[in-house]
């Protein structure tokens, strides 16, 4: 037994030894919120989400995103980067979703968050030999705005195909006034004409629209069905955030189908029916140890879904 205690004590001091560093190292990499540090930029679980920064200017990726996106791109950089929203300076496409996927394809971006490719963005990257990485990370709802003056706040999926197939052509036929109706459209190629042909009219054909019921911006549509010569009688289509938040008008509203109302309630909910996504994209060659994959992967951790819906939109369940 006394030959023994000498090992028994020696034992006994490596498991204290032991014991002390594991307890060193976990409060030595512990940031001030108490949250272990994590430097691949993933977030750990629990209550509290690390906002150190884990980019910096020199090595964050090339991002792009559609135009209903641009605000959540410019919050998402400002919390990786540690730095004011005020004091970023990055250029994002203005125009149509198909430019955002086309700047990826041809590599002049890392990634980008974007409306539903088209089958033309689809086309283009297979003509180019690229494979697309997509990936959806916000939820969203495709709305259908009119005139704050015309009477008709609620429409059935089934009437707006009509409407937009031209079977109903008078805001009478829906419970409005004696009025021609007014459909205004999105060019092929922009996010909001691509989900109203895969979302909306499926397998019903979208009537021609003349070209000057046709607005090239999104903001221009809604300027349309707001402001513009016989706009009591327009119709329209966007994305909630865009409408509710991005370019907000008073003399326009988003109206009800079947009878739910848009909001992010109801889009959170799933009852609201036109419902769609934002999603991040990239090159499926992109490598796995990249900062492109270190931006999409905290992007869709319980960090990215926080500065989500910080910023005002649904973050994917």
């Amino acid at each position: 037994m006394k030959k023994a205690l000498p090992v028994i004590i020696a034992v006994i001091c490596m498991v204290c030894i032991v014991v002390g560093c594991v307890c060193w190292y976990k409060s030595a990499t512990k940031n001030s919120n108490g949250v272990l540090n994590n430097q691949s930029g993933e977030v750990n679980s629990g209550e509290n989400i690390s906002n150190e920064p884990i980019f910096t200017l020199e090595n964050y990726p090339k991002v792009d995103a559609s135009l209903a996106i641009h605000p959540l791109v410019d919050s998402i950089a400002s919390n990786f980067l540690g730095i004011n929203e005020s004091e970023l300076n990055f250029e994002y496409t203005k125009t149509r979703s198909s430019d955002v996927y086309k700047n990826l394809i041809d590599k002049n971006v890392d990634v980008i968050f974007a409306a539903e490719a088209s089958s033309g963005d689809l086309e283009y990257a297979k003509s180019k030999g690229v494979e697309l990485e997509i990936i959806p990370a916000t939820s969203s709802a495709f709305v259908f705005i009119v005139n704050s003056e015309n009477p008709v706040d609620s429409l059935t999926l089934d009437e707006i195909v009509k409407i937009y197939k031209g079977d109903i052509t008078n805001w009478k036929e829906v419970g409005g006034e004696d009025l021609d109706i007014i459909p205004y459209q999105r060019p092929d190629g922009s996010g909001s004409q691509t989900a109203m042909i895969s979302l909306v009219m499926k397998d019903q054909n979208l009537m021609t629209a003349p070209k000057m019921q046709v607005e090239a911006e999104m903001g221009g549509l809604i300027d349309a069905v707001a402001e513009y010569d016989n706009s009591k009688a327009a119709i329209g289509y966007s994305y909630f955030y865009y409408v509710n938040t991005m370019y907000k008008r008073d003399t326009i509203k988003m109206v009800k189908v079947n009878g739910i109302e848009p909001t992010i309630e109801t889009i959170k909910d799933g009852s609201y029916p036109i419902y769609t996504n934002g999603y991040i994209v990239l090159r499926k060659d992109e490598p796995e140890d990249s900062n492109t994959r270190k931006w999409v992967n905290t992007v869709l951790s319980e960090r990215g879904s926080k500065i989500i819906e910080d910023a005002g939109y649904v973050p994917m369940k």
